[in-house]
């Protein structure tokens, strides 16, 4: 009796942490999002002749000009990341905030955050296209991740060099994000590296798990983690976070994030370039990755002697 009770909470569990990926994805919100600090400046509907038009956002700096020498970081789930009382959660990374901090401390360099906003369509945007290759029952439909970089890279970042005129070569641009977000992220630097210099990958949703591409997401996992041993950058080419907690969705990610970090450290990648942390007790969501911001972003973007700690 007492293992049966066991394994219908672990089941009524892994259903519980199902339903709240799934509300997470379904829930967004249009409101515009106010910021304490910096400005925002937001193109409400980015066109684009690759993907559906959406809401792309640029935080810049106090005191900041165009033409300022800066750092870029691109950033998903936009709408998630500067304003609480504007997301459907009340949850924000507090962006604005926390780079305003470390700049003024001077613990970073100046850096602009491009928002790209999600869509209904973030699962499909999120994936990483090229995972799959090698299985047998992938829904083609399910896949968008190689048209959403694409119109990042050949759409918005030229929309950006162009019209603030920041730093534009490699060892200034950076990509994040959470979840999807991290695997996207991480995603991104391996198709594109000579675009990106880095990538912040939190909370990354390397199992796999209640995905639609395939009905076999152990497999699934398998093939993104040899996609990453395929495509990898060289060894320290470039600087790569990842972390996640210990609760909630975050909960099974461990074994997988294990297996990464082990690759990472078997085609030597020294900790100048590649950290992955654990966080006890955080859970999968905003208010837990705005507790962890300042570790990412100072890996990132940190000024000489503070970007390995």
């Amino acid at each position: 009796m007492k293992v049966a009770r066991i394994i219908g909470i672990i089941a009524a569990a892994l259903v519980l942490g199902a339903a709240a990926f799934f509300l997470y994805e379904k829930k967004r919100t249009s409101k515009p999002q106010a910021v304490c600090c910096g400005t925002l400046e937001v193109y409400p509907e980015f066109e684009s002749a690759i993907i559906s038009s959406r809401k792309v956002s640029v935080w810049l700096p106090d005191g900041y000009s165009v033409g300022d020498p800066c750092d870029v970081l691109y950033m998903h789930d936009g709408q998630m990341l500067f304003d609480s009382t504007a997301t459907w959660n009340h949850q924000e990374w507090q962006v604005d905030e926390i780079l305003s901090r470390l700049m003024d401390e001077k613990t970073i360099r100046r850096t602009i955050v491009v928002a790209i906003d999600n869509t209904p369509h973030r699962l499909k945007e999120y994936f990483p296209d090229k995972a799959c290759q090698g299985l047998n029952d992938v829904d083609a439909s399910e896949l968008g991740g190689d048209n959403y970089l694409k119109f990042l890279v050949e759409e918005v970042k030229p929309f950006i060099d162009e019209h603030y005129q920041p730093m534009t070569d490699r060892e200034h641009t950076f990509i994040m994000g959470s979840s999807m977000g991290g695997l996207i992220s991480l995603y991104g630097l391996c198709e594109y590296p000579e675009v990106f210099g880095g990538a912040a990958c939190l909370s990354s949703h390397v199992s796999m798990s209640h995905l639609k591409a395939t009905k076999d997401t152990e497999a699934m996992a398998d093939s993104f983690l040899q996609y990453v041993a395929d495509h990898m950058p060289d060894a320290n080419e470039a600087r790569i976070y990842m972390d996640h907690g210990t609760e909630g969705f975050d909960s099974a990610y461990g074994p997988y994030q294990q297996r990464l970090d082990a690759l990472f450290r078997e085609r030597g990648w020294d900790a100048d370039h590649f950290k992955s942390l654990v966080f006890e007790g955080h859970d999968h969501n905003e208010t837990c990755w705005a507790k962890r911001l300042a570790e990412p972003i100072t890996y990132l973007l940190g000024t000489p002697g503070t970007c390995a700690n």
